[in-house]
């Protein structure tokens, strides 16, 4: 029987329905409104969710021609870190105490330090929970709305993640899985629990962080209403699912060691399958997550991912400021026939600072080495270049943890170019290739519901039947080498700058 995946993103929702034998069968999406009332705010009205999967979920059904009764099970993958703030009304199905806090907004920067201090300094907080603290994880959030929204605060009887109070929605089940949970920064990373004694050290109650499910359990059923709303069938299971890295991931294939995602998005994701927590001690610089493969008696694996903010991004970037009354595939034609190295040229890709691996949100993009030589050619190479050096240099990071990584998968817009997977095969030395499956968390997520509801006894062993790739690039070593000299100055650039940028950003901040 199909099933059914629905991503809860930020500027929409998808839904996709996958037959049981991995086939795509139909999808849609439906968009979703951004609020930001104030600078380095970014919010989203929850009850939009709401309509926004409703929407997908009865197009997507009427796209495959299917009746309600067919779909077999719904999983759900959504935007990580995130903040839902509910009171008891909230938890029987009322709107939300305030609009959700998302991933990139950036008002906590007050309240991360004494996140370190309560687990007894960085380090400690890197080693139990795998992660840093850093504004977009949901504790700060939470730390947030406690010191300016008191008199909302004191009603708050849970706070979810953003496809958690979907499921709420659907199940009137409070839960979320490890995987996503990972994200808050209030997860023992090791034994898969809630940091109790960190919560405690914090003056927070613990009560309020929901009771924590592996990612393809299922959590509960639709209920009759839910069911009207998404157009399905009452007592429809419903998964736990996961954060949409970890669902990606698993739409990829991404499941068993060796085995490493690059997400060529608007931002850039390194994400590899790890059998074992691996903190990067003690920065933090990489995140330290469960994995999306566990299901109901038999816990999952981990994650090590690192995170750049403008990769994809960055090519949008010089595509719309710079030339945009040239089509993208004309400028691409051109950088990919100018001489790799750019003639000395080289691009920044730090527009909204960064995370990995540098931790500098005063980071700043930058072309360095600019002379009446250069065209726009080389402008767009260098840019592809600039975002390449630096996910080559996240991989490094990762695997320098003792991450084994074999193999590269490309997923992304950045993807469908086979010289950029060629460019990254080159740099990162590793064989690179494409999944088969469609991008995006809901083709994971429809994955994790086929195990909760028993199609395939695991997580591997559903990708092992559905995933393969394709278009494999094998490195090539000349073309490393001649790159080495241009790599070594992409990262010398930003350590001889990172003190001028820091100047900037005290006199515009």
């Amino acid at each position: 029987m199909p099933l059914m995946g629905i991503d809860v993103g930020t500027s929409g929702t998808k839904a996709l329905i996958l037959g049981d034998d991995g086939r795509l069968l139909a999808h849609a999406s439906a968009p979703t409104p951004l609020l930001t009332p104030k600078p380095l705010w970014t919010e989203q009205d929850p009850e939009h969710w709401w309509d926004a999967v409703g929407h997908a979920s009865r197009q997507a059904l009427a796209n495959a021609s299917l009746r309600p009764a067919d779909i077999r099970a719904v999983g759900l993958s959504g935007q990580m870190h995130g903040s839902v703030f509910l009171d008891r009304h909230g938890l029987s199905g009322a709107p939300a105490l305030r609009p959700a806090l998302l991933w990139n907004d950036q008002r906590t920067a007050d309240f991360l330090e004494p996140i370190e201090l309560a687990a007894g300094g960085r380090a400690e907080l890197v080693c139990r929970t795998g992660n840093a603290a850093l504004t977009g994880f949901q504790l700060p959030k939470l730390l947030w709305f406690r010191h300016h929204e008191p008199h909302l605060f004191r009603n708050l009887a849970a706070v979810l993640l953003p496809k958690d109070f979907i499921r709420l929605r659907m199940t009137g089940v409070v839960a979320t899985d490890v995987g996503d949970a990972g994200g808050t920064l209030a997860l023992d990373v090791h034994q898969r629990r809630w940091d109790t004694p960190l919560l405690h050290a914090l003056d927070l109650d613990p009560a309020l962080f929901p009771p924590l499910l592996e990612s393809a359990q299922i959590a509960g059923e639709l209920t009759a209403n839910a069911a009207r709303h998404l157009g399905l069938a009452p007592g429809t299971p419903v998964a736990a699912g996961s954060g949409d890295n970890q669902c990606g991931a698993v739409g990829a294939g991404i499941v068993e060691p060796g085995l490493a995602l690059c997400i060529l998005g608007t931002s850039g994701v390194i994400f590899a399958h790890a059998n074992a927590p691996t903190p990067d001690l003690p920065a933090g610089r990489t995140h330290t997550m469960p994995a999306a493969t566990g299901s109901a008696g038999a816990p999952g694996a981990w994650c090590v991912t690192g995170v750049m903010l403008s990769a994809a991004g960055s090519l949008q970037w010089v595509h719309e400021r710079l030339f945009p009354e040239t089509p993208l595939d004309v400028l691409l034609a051109e950088a990919w026939n100018t001489s790799p190295g750019c003639e000395g040229l080289l691009f920044l890709p730090y527009l909204q600072g960064e995370r990995c691996p540098h931790q500098d949100p005063h980071a700043r993009g930058a072309f360095v080495g600019l002379s009446l030589r250069h065209s726009r050619a080389h402008l767009v190479r260098a840019v592809i270049e600039g975002v390449s050096f630096a996910l080559a240099d996240i991989l490094h990071l990762v695997a320098s943890l003792g991450v084994p990584i074999r193999s590269l998968r490309v997923s992304g817009g950045g993807a469908k170019s086979p010289q950029w997977r060629q460019l990254l095969a080159d740099l990162t030395q590793l064989p690179v290739e494409v999944p088969s499956t469609p991008e995006g968390g809901s083709f994971g997520a429809a994955i994790l519901a086929g195990v909760g509801a028993g199609l395939w006894p695991n997580v591997p062993d559903a990708c092992r039947s559905l995933v393969t790739a394709t278009d494999p690039a094998a490195p090539d070593h000349r073309a490393a080498d001649a790159l080495a000299p241009h790599r070594q100055n992409f990262r010398a650039a930003y350590t001889d700058l990172r003190g001028r940028f820091h100047s900037i950003a005290g006199i515009h901040p």
